[in-house]
């Protein structure tokens, strides 16, 4: 990943301006340690801060046309550039960049060429011809982008907060699948698929053969790189099949040539904890070069501080999981990897998560995922993101592959549903579409595993460890006076608290705590979804053991709850059918 920083319009365009969009283009450079770049044209800068993951000898930014009267500065990756190349044969190319393709393509097509881009991407596109300007996120938010108002009426972009929030008198998260044109004055929606609505209930059938395709040629594009990378593998259901696909396709690739054809792995926990054993299980089933990695609950509490400066929230779910992926990126980076691939994404096409079992229908069922889709950003994506740019490296999420969701979001979504009475678990359609008897890509068991939400997968007493230290530092007088001190989106927990004081110090400014969302959730559920079980209104937390009554080891403060809301037994009895039955054999009459 790379920084990017923009700054258009602004009165001051001397020396010390210049040096000021360099200070704070500087506060950026742990996202892009290898090169550093600015151009400006009156008073119009774009600088960055890169990364060099295609082409690390030629490819330095900004980025420009033949003529250089097109200027672009790029966080991302463009994974379908070679065949956008071919055609602008007309054009000259001057590096091997990915990112080169977006000066050009602007050039013949105008505005409209950024739903030809198949990647993830945050751009700002300076014409100098005009001094025209336009900006644009991918469609689901995996690289991060802000833009910002300063008093002199300047515009201002940059990919993390930090550069911008002390000069920008108001700023907000760019949205996602946007476009911002200085020609048309604002803010316009560039992806529009017909999921988008939620309204709209997909019909297709299910198949499992054209899913399995869809995720193949999602993972195999993303293994488009000059650098040493590898897969981040917790040994869940999402992470595992990444990397088994990968490990399937890799020596077919032009990085196997580069950098052999056995894949890295990687895996974060405490000693002993789930993901750790399901980790190197599959990392032996799959021949992987495996690299486990052990924290501490004292690591992680230690780390919670620069994990808030980076990750740039105060939203619980994100900070518990953050850290131990804070943690493991720099080991990662240790190691010379530049990129990993990982399985974000996936829980919400598919309804992943654990309170989906109580989803009342279909229609609710797809609507949730769509909702949860469009909150990625502020969630998974953001975390992702910035935990590992934190340390220079990159990742990659094969299951927010534009073509591969367009596939997903159109299956039926009874297919996607929980029915307990035939032995289909969540994800099941996922699972389904992996499960070959004759070339198996995963131990039956892994490929049914049930849901962990990273942050309990490292070891539960991660969560409980961060509880403890908040009560530590948070008194009873501090939480009772919080509506007061924290008006908006009031932290209703001592752990909630002290992630926000942290917060604040770092970003004190309103515009910046407006930039992190709220409401009512349990086991990352949005308000909406709280409303499916009248139980977990008295048991809002993120964790997936708040799922009471669903996951196997539900929070135990609640045990009158779980009787009350559902069938812990039943479920554990689901699991085992479905591992040693098998899910082949199961026969969905719809």
């Amino acid at each position: 990943m790379c920084g990017i920083l923009a700054v258009f319009g602004c009165l001051d365009a001397s020396q010390a301006k210049r040096a000021r969009v360099l200070e704070l283009s500087r506060r950026l450079r742990h996202r892009g340690p290898d090169w550093s770049g600015l151009y400006q044209s009156g008073n119009s800068f774009l600088a960055h801060q890169r990364l060099a993951i295609v082409d690390p000898a030629s490819g330095d930014q900004p980025l420009y046309n033949e003529d250089r009267q097109i200027v672009a500065t790029v966080n991302g990756e463009i994974y379908n550039h070679e065949k956008l190349r071919e055609q602008l044969n007309s054009h000259k190319f001057h590096t091997g960049s990915d990112c080169e393709i977006v000066a050009h393509l602007y050039e013949d097509y105008g505005e409209e060429f950024v739903n030809m881009l198949d990647g993830m991407f945050s751009f700002v596109l300076l014409d100098t011809r005009d001094q025209s300007f336009i900006a644009a996120r991918d469609a689901f938010g995996i690289t991060p982008l802000y833009i910002g108002w300063g008093l002199d009426g300047s515009v201002w972009f940059a990919s993390e907060m930090k550069a911008l929030h002390v000069d920008c008198e108001r700023f907000e998260s760019f949205p996602p699948g946007h476009i911002y044109s200085s020609k048309q004055g604002g803010l316009r929606r560039w992806y529009n698929p017909p999921w988008y609505s939620e309204s709209l209930i997909p019909s297709t059938p299910y198949d499992p053969l054209v899913l399995r395709r869809a995720f193949e040629k999602a993972v195999i594009k993303r293994l488009m790189t000059d650098v040493p990378f590898g897969v981040l593998l917790s040994g869940g259901l999402d992470s595992s099949l990444v990397a088994a696909v990968a490990a399937r396709h890799l020596a077919a690739t032009k990085a196997a040539k580069q950098w052999g054809e056995q894949l890295h792995s990687f895996c974060v926990g405490l000693q002993g904890s789930p993901d750790l054993k399901a980790a190197k299980e599959v990392a032996e089933y799959l021949g992987t070069v495996h690299h486990e990695f052990h924290f501490t609950v004292q690591d992680g509490i230690d780390a919670i501080e620069d994990v808030i400066y980076h990750v740039e929230t105060y939203d619980v779910t994100t900070i518990r999981a953050s850290t131990p992926m804070f943690l493991m990126s720099r080991k990662i980076k240790s190691l010379g990897v530049k990129m990993v691939l990982s399985g974000e994404g996936s829980d919400e096409i598919f309804g992943g998560y654990l309170y989906f079992h109580k989803a009342p229908n279909k229609q609710e069922f797809h609507q949730e995922t769509c909702r949860k889709i469009k909150a990625l950003h502020m969630y998974d994506c953001l975390r992702a993101n910035k935990s590992t740019s934190a340390w220079g490296v990159e990742a990659r999420v094969p299951f927010l592959d534009k073509e591969f969701i367009n596939v997903a979001m159109d299956i039926d979504p009874e297919w996607k549903m929980v029915k307990a009475d035939i032995g289909r678990i969540e994800k099941w359609v996922l699972r389904k579409a992996f499960d070959d008897e004759k070339n198996p890509y995963l131990p039956k068991h892994i490929l049914y595993r049930q849901k962990e939400q990273f942050s309990d997968g490292v070891g539960y007493s991660w969560i409980d460890g961060l509880k403890s230290h908040a009560a530590e530092h948070v008194t009873d007088t501090m939480l009772g006076n919080a509506k007061y001190i924290f008006p908006h989106n009031t932290p209703t927990t001592k752990e909630a608290y002290y992630y926000r004081m942290i917060f604040e110090r770092f970003y004190p400014q309103n515009a910046a705590r407006l930039t992190v969302p709220g409401g009512p959730s349990v086991a990352c559920s949005t308000a909406k979804a709280v409303e499916w079980d009248a139980g977990w209104s008295a048991n809002l937390d993120p964790s997936g053991r708040a799922a009471l009554g669903v996951h196997a080891s539900a929070y135990q403060e609640s045990k009158n709850s779980v009787a009350a809301n559902g069938n812990v037994d039943m479920l554990r009895k689901m699991s085992s059918k479905m591992e040693t039955v098998g899910a082949p054999q199961v026969v969905i009459n719809c």
